[in-house]
């Protein structure tokens, strides 16, 4: 998924590198951050909910704190 705001992100990193930023833009670069740390956030736990661990038996081994989490997702989203 392509975050919609990274290239302005880019954009003012660069200009911060080269003639700095005003107040304004500083603020803007703070905010669209944050943003973007909690949609990888998301993207990442996403992730790890959709894993399962299967030892070389067949077994599931996959650790009970993500099976706790997966139950209480599942729970919410009924």
């Amino acid at each position: 998924m392509l975050i919609p705001y990274l290239n302005r992100i880019n954009e003012l990193s660069r200009k911060q590198s080269n003639s700095g930023l005003t107040d304004q833009e500083r603020s803007e670069q703070k905010e669209l951050r944050q943003n973007y740390l909690k949609m990888i956030r998301g993207q990442v736990q996403t992730t790890m909910l959709a894993v399962s661990v299967v030892d070389s038996k067949g077994n599931d081994v996959t650790p009970s704190k993500l099976v706790d989490e997966k139950k209480i997702l599942s729970d919410q989203n009924r």
